[in-house]
């Protein structure tokens, strides 16, 4: 299907992420400028799964787009969660690190959340730690999970009012789901937080003028279920470059739409990208 007719319909992240990584590059300028020191993110890897793999090696190339470092600590499948929080503590000490991404997901049996609590907020620029979304719930400024926080940022560059809105978001995850609720509430939207669980869900999907869809399966949401005139934000992505929404048939009623790939995922690396900056030029006394 062409989408030329329905162009002023797709929310571009890719566009967006590529604005909002120039604006990076400029602040990784201006600290290294003031300290000589360069902003750097370390990236830890558990196992051998090869779409984490290829995400990783995304963001690395990002960073040196704009002139960050970027380390990657690659740890075998197998690794036990006392060795991973040592790994993570070891990178939590060091001063030329500014940034700690665990890529997720980890494999089991680690706890994943004993080494998410490990990476001090300080540095947490992914916002996976309580720490970070206790302060995204009530509102205070943090290091926020990256994809609500590039979700937001798409809200409004498309000038989107959440105010009073009836905003649905499908997906509890506790890095997309949870905090994109959060948030919505607290630009006073009125959040429906639904899951695999959740009963009717059809026809609350109905009611809401914004979705956000995050339960990773592919088209799982049907454009039937859309509201004519609604924004939905796609965060899926599945086999195949296939979101969880009903993109083709959907595109047709809906207001705007991110579609998969080019929506949600270069704003999710770019926000990721961003705040590890402010987070070198904080710890630095460069901000």
């Amino acid at each position: 299907m062409s989408h030329d007719g329905y162009a002023d319909k797709l929310m571009n992240g890719t566009a967006l992420a590529k604005r909002v990584l120039a604006g990076v590059r400029e602040k990784v300028s201006k600290v290294v400028a003031a300290t000589g020191v360069t902003p750097a993110l370390a990236t830890v890897l558990v196992g051998d799964d090869p779409a984490s793999a290829a995400y990783v090696r995304m963001k690395r190339r990002r960073c040196e787009d704009v002139g960050m470092k970027s380390l990657l600590i690659e740890s075998p499948r197998g690794t036990t969660t006392e060795q991973l929080v040592r790994e993570i503590e070891k990178l939590a000490e060091d001063d030329a690190v500014h940034g700690i991404l665990l890529q997720h997901p980890v494999p089991k049996p680690i706890d994943r959340r004993a080494a998410f609590e490990t990476i001090p907020l300080a540095k947490d620029v992914d916002g996976a730690s309580s720490a970070a979304l206790g302060r995204v719930i009530l509102g205070i400024p943090t290091f926020v999970p990256c994809t609500p926080a590039g979700i937001m940022r798409l809200l409004l560059e498309y000038s989107v009012d959440l105010d009073g809105t009836h905003a649905v978001v499908i997906g509890r995850s506790p890095i997309l789901g949870r905090p994109m609720a959060s948030m919505l509430i607290n630009r006073h939207a009125t959040v429906t937080l639904c899951h695999s669980r959740t009963r009717n869900l059809e026809d609350i999907v109905r009611g809401a003028d914004v979705l956000i869809a995050a339960i990773g399966r592919p088209e799982f949401v049907r454009a039937g279920w859309i509201k004519p005139g609604a924004v939905v934000i796609d965060a899926g992505y599945n086999a195949g470059n296939v979101g969880d929404v009903e993109f083709e048939l959907a595109l047709e009623t809906v207001s705007l739409i991110t579609p998969v790939p080019g929506g949600v995922g270069p704003m999710t690396i770019a926000t990721l990208i961003d705040q590890t900056a402010d987070a070198a030029a904080a710890q630095l006394g460069a901000s």
